[in-house]
């Protein structure tokens, strides 16, 4: 599930914005225009700010709730940057059973963030997610398209060492 709440301070830049408001304009009026505005303004980016939400309601002339709906339902969309590391824990049933929340609970601990978030430095990105198809491998962590399986707490940190 994402997180709904952006735990960063908004940096966006003014050719940023720009960049959005020629993509609000040329979707403006079309039938169903909420989805490719947020997928640009992800593109454009990186993430679906509530700064950037605002702009596209207002852009689009529709409420903040439904760009808001749109931009938590699908798993496509981030309220917030994703790290040069973007790690996920699997939190699925065969994962969670082998021990996946001590897993995640070690990486948080770790790297000091909850998922959802991003370290100051912008180097690891933290999410949990319901299955990476590895069930047999359980619990599973990936960073980026590199999956760790058979974990325990003690082997997060080493691993993670490897990325610094």
């Amino acid at each position: 599930m994402p997180n709904c709440k952006t735990v960063v301070p908004y940096r966006g830049t003014p050719e940023q914005e720009e960049r959005l408001r020629q993509v609000i304009a040329e979707h403006k009026g079309q039938p169903g225009a909420t989805m490719p505005v947020l997928q640009a303004a992800q593109e454009i980016f990186g993430y679906l700010p509530e700064e950037v939400q605002i702009m596209v309601a207002e852009g689009l002339d529709i409420p903040l709730s439904e760009v808001y709906g749109v931009a938590s339902f699908y798993a496509q969309f981030s309220m917030n940057p994703k790290g040069r590391y973007q790690i996920s824990v699997c939190l699925g049933t065969a994962c969670y059973v082998k021990g996946a929340a001590s897993i995640l609970n070690a990486v948080e601990q770790k790297l000091g963030i909850v998922p959802g978030a991003i370290t100051p430095d912008g180097k690891f990105s933290l999410d949990s997610c319901r299955c990476v198809g590895a069930c047999g491998l359980a619990p599973v962590m990936m960073i980026n398209n590199d999956v760790y399986g058979r974990l325990t707490p003690d082997q997060v940190g080493p691993i993670l060492d490897m990325y610094k």
